[in-house]
Formats: C-alpha cells, sequence, structure tokens
C-alpha cells in the first residue's frame, strides 16, 4: 500500500482569491488545446476556420461549462436540483458531468459552424484530437484532490484517500489520466497527424473519440467507486458506464456513416 501524497489543492493566495491545482489543469488543458488546434490549422491549411478561431473557442468554453453542469444535474442528482434549483448556479460547489460537457461541445460547436458556413465534422476532428490533454490534466486534479478514487482494493499501489474512510482503495483518477489522458491522445493525434494516411473522411476522429474514450471509461469505471448516492444500476452497472455504451455506440454509428460515403482513399502529403 502506498501513502497518499499530502499536496495541498491550493497552489497559492492572492489575498481572499486561491489559486487552486484542479483550476489550474482546467487553463493547462484550454491552452494546451489553444496552441495544438492553432498547430492543426495552420499545418492543414484551414484558412476558414483561422477566420472564426477565437470566436469558435470562446463558444465551445460556455458550451463546455453549460453542458457539463446541466449534464451533471440531469445525469447525476436530478431529484436534488428539482427541488433546490437556485443550486443549479451554485458551481462553486462541485458537480461537472463530462459526458454532459461533451453533449455541450457537439451542440455549441454544431450550432456555431452551422451559423459562419463552417464544416461541423472537419472542424470536430481538429479540435476532438486535442481534449485528450484536457481530461488527463484534469484527472491529476481529481487525484490532487482526494476526489473521485476507487473502489477498495488490496494491490501494492493502493491507497488510504482522506474522504474514503480507513481502507486502500484504487488510485482511479490516475488511471483515468493515463488512459483517457495519455494513451487516447497518442491515438487520436496519431491517426489524426501522420504523415501519409489514408483520407479518412471527416467526422472520423470524432468518431474514434467517442469509440475510445466510451471503452477506456468502461473499463475504468470497474475500478472507480461509483457515487454514493446513486450506487449501481441493475446491480452491477454505473451510470458512467451506461453513459459511456451510448458514446461507443454513436462512435461506431458515426465512422460506420462516414465510411460508406468515402470513394478514394489516397495518402495525403503535408
Amino acid at each position: 500500500m502506498l501513502s497518499f501524497p499530502s499536496i495541498d489543492p491550493v497552489i497559492f493566495h492572492i489575498g481572499p482569491l486561491q489559486v487552486r491545482w484542479y483550476g489550474m489543469m482546467y487553463v493547462l488543458g484550454f491552452a494546451a488545446s489553444y496552441f495544438l488546434v492553432r498547430f492543426q490549422i495552420e499545418k492543414f491549411k484551414s484558412q476558414k476556420l483561422a477566420a472564426e478561431f477565437e470566436n469558435l473557442n470562446f463558444i465551445l468554453i460556455i458550451s463546455l461549462v453549460l453542458g457539463g453542469r446541466l449534464g451533471y444535474v440531469l445525469f447525476y442528482n436530478f431529484s436534488y436540483y428539482l427541488h433546490n434549483p437556485m443550486e443549479i448556479l451554485a458551481t462553486w460547489h462541485g458537480g461537472m458531468s463530462f459526458h454532459g460537457g461533451v453533449v455541450g461541445l457537439i451542440l455549441g460547436g454544431f450550432l456555431f459552424c452551422r451559423k459562419k458556413g463552417l464544416n461541423f465534422l472537419e472542424t470536430a476532428d481538429i479540435y476532438v484530437v486535442t481534449t485528450p490533454v484536457g481530461l488527463g490534466l484534469g484527472r491529476i486534479g481529481n487525484f490532487i484532490n482526494g476526489e473521485l478514487f476507487g473502489r477498495v482494493s488490496d494491490v501494492p499501489w493502493a491507497m488510504v484517500f482522506p474522504g474514503g474512510g480507513p481502507l486502500s482503495r484504487h488510485p482511479s483518477q490516475l488511471y483515468e489520466a493515463f488512459m483517457e489522458g495519455f494513451l487516447l491522445f497518442i491515438i487520436l493525434w496519431h491517426l489524426k497527424t501522420v504523415k501519409y494516411r489514408k483520407s479518412w473522411g471527416h467526422g472520423t476522429m470524432l468518431a474514434a473519440f467517442l469509440f475510445f474514450y466510451g471503452v477506456f471509461r468502461i473499463f475504468i469505471e470497474f475500478f472507480r467507486q461509483p457515487d454514493a448516492h446513486i450506487g449501481y444500476m441493475a446491480g452491477f452497472i454505473t451510470r458512467g458506464q451506461l453513459l459511456s455504451s451510448i458514446m461507443v455506440c454513436s462512435g461506431l454509428i458515426l465512422f460506420f456513416a462516414v465510411k460508406n460515403r468515402l470513394v478514394i482513399h489516397q495518402p495525403i502529403n503535408h
């Protein structure tokens, strides 16, 4: 058993303002996405997207926050917020859903692209390959906060989390940081930027993200402690696994829809 590292969640104070590691991870994730998207825009010469780059980023950030919050309200604690509607606005109390954030990003991005005349699937492919960076950093932030820990375990690397009782548990946040962050980024970035590749068709990267993230999340949920107020559905499946199964199915449907539109597969020289 390993000792849980004693890391102060607050990096430093500026008067009454706290700068926390979790918030810093969001900032770093947004920054990484910003520069990686701009790199692709220049690499693939997406001039129309370049003209709307800053405006789209703003819309996506708003869509992520709204989708993540509303997703948590609807998917994870609807009965509570139904009786306490003002708490929906109290984001500082915590409560964000990744799956809701994905829905928010897709919907916000689609509406923006439609209004500005951008190809939504082409744009989504550019952005989505950068998403795992923020996901991995966010999970590290969860680990520092000692939240979203894993199930009870006696593996040698198990830890006793401050809020998890006296028993050792899987550091499932680190599993997620590796699989949903590092590994998923390597897979998607390779598929998107490899020098000689087939013409996958716009939407393939979005489909790959939905599929691989869903598969990884379903697997990791076997090690992650379910939310106390939800527990298991049907006695064995978690809410996260159910929502991730929908992602997997959506990814497969999108992939085959894109694939069936392909006629010519040619290498692309950059």
